[in-house]
């Protein structure tokens, strides 16, 4: 059995195999998910788990280097925008690095989505709480 935070199989398998500048979406339950990517769906009900406490988990395991953020979500969602900074915050303090937040138009985080080696499913149901991090390299 694991030791650390994170259980999920798949998803750890992901973050082990990640490199650098290599991106993962944590999204939300309506982001559209392309055909072509890896689909990690943690969703049980609206909610649960909400992409913060994903975020938290993740942030746990994978070094992150920078994250963008679409940028609509600073009108429509601020609280859970808010939230997300917060958060990042605590994963820079435990990194001891800077993580750098990019800001997009919410079509342009959809195509950038295809990027990524996975997207990672939550609960979540706030308007446009999905991020892409990116991962560095803790050396």
């Amino acid at each position: 059995m694991k030791k650390t935070t994170l259980l999920n199989a798949d998803l750890s398998y992901r973050i082990a195999t990640l490199g650098h500048t290599d991106s993962l979406t944590l999204c939300d339950a309506g982001l559209p998910i392309p055909a072509t990517n890896e689909r990690i769906d943690l969703s049980l009900t609206a909610g649960i788990p909400s992409l913060l406490q994903t975020l938290a988990v993740v942030g746990e395991e994978m070094f992150i280097e920078r994250a963008t953020l679409a940028a609509e979500i600073k009108e429509k969602s601020p609280e859970i925008h808010q939230a997300i900074l917060e958060q990042l915050k605590k994963i820079q303090s435990q990194q001891g690095n800077t993580i750098v937040v990019n800001y997009v138009l919410h079509d342009t985080f959809k195509a950038q989505t295809h990027a990524s080696k996975a997207i990672v499913r939550t609960g979540e149901c706030t308007p446009f709480a999905n991020i892409i991090l990116y991962a560095g390299v803790p050396f």
